[in-house]
């Protein structure tokens, strides 16, 4: 279970704080009334940071890698749909 603490009851209890983060619940550190931190576990920051460094196409690679259409290809005969101004 997600918890919220204040900086100084996270201070008192860290242990606390640390166990409930290991046991893969999140632990939300207030400071000033604020969300400041969140404590995880390294299980959970490994896999963060592992979904940062997957490599996807950007947009426009995507689109300059499809096929280019020839002359031997029929038209599209996709209707155009109306457009009011």
């Amino acid at each position: 279970m997600q918890r919220q603490w204040t900086l100084q009851d996270a201070k008192n209890k860290f242990s606390e704080v640390v166990n409930a983060a290991c046991d893969g619940n999140p632990q939300i550190v207030t400071k000033r009334g604020a969300p400041s931190v969140v404590v995880v576990s390294v299980d959970a920051y490994e896999k963060l940071c592992a979904c940062n460094t997957l490599s996807s196409p950007h947009f426009a690679d995507f689109l300059l890698a499809m096929p280019e259409a020839s002359e031997d290809d029929p038209p599209l005969e996709t209707p155009l749909r109306e457009v009011d101004f």
